[in-house]
């Protein structure tokens, strides 16, 4: 694992114009990164912006599939995978509920460097749309000296 900086834009709604109407929130934060043997991880560690301080949260990204798993004081292990509904348990230190992600888009473009991932998927509970969501994060190398506008 190497240390990176990881950017990531979160929108969450409902309706078709999800950009227009989004709740959105934006986290930059260190992390650790692993690219090979046809796996990517990386992670980091959840902020007061996220509300979900205490909480690590891990991607493990193969050809096919993203797995989004947290630990700490939000618990929940969610799969995206294009096309597919999963469903998952989401705990919290108020409860634990049932709930489905279904994927309509996951692209990405990570290698030894880093790279960028965007998913789009829908929140369910007992099939019920309870949110829209989309995720764009970059992962990068943090760089010694940065040149403003550069």
């Amino acid at each position: 694992m190497k240390d990176v900086i990881i950017s990531i834009k979160g929108a969450q709604g409902m309706g078709r114009n999800l950009q227009d109407d989004a709740e959105s929130v934006e986290l930059i934060t260190s992390g650790e990164y692993s690219h090979g043997g046809g796996e990517t991880v990386f992670s980091y560690m959840e902020s007061e912006v996220t509300g979900m301080v205490g909480t690590r949260t891990t991607f493990r990204i193969d050809p096919r599939m993203v797995t989004l798993t947290r630990e700490g004081t939000t618990n929940a292990q969610m799969v995206f995978e294009q096309g597919k509904k999963h469903v998952f348990l989401y705990e919290t230190p108020y409860g634990a509920t049932s709930m489905g992600v279904d994927t309509r888009r996951l692209t990405h473009g990570l290698d030894e460097g880093g790279g960028k991932m965007e998913i789009d998927y829908i929140i369910d509970v007992d099939s019920v749309v309870i949110s829209e969501n989309s995720f764009v994060i970059n992962v990068r190398e943090p760089s010694e000296s940065r040149t403003p506008g550069a």
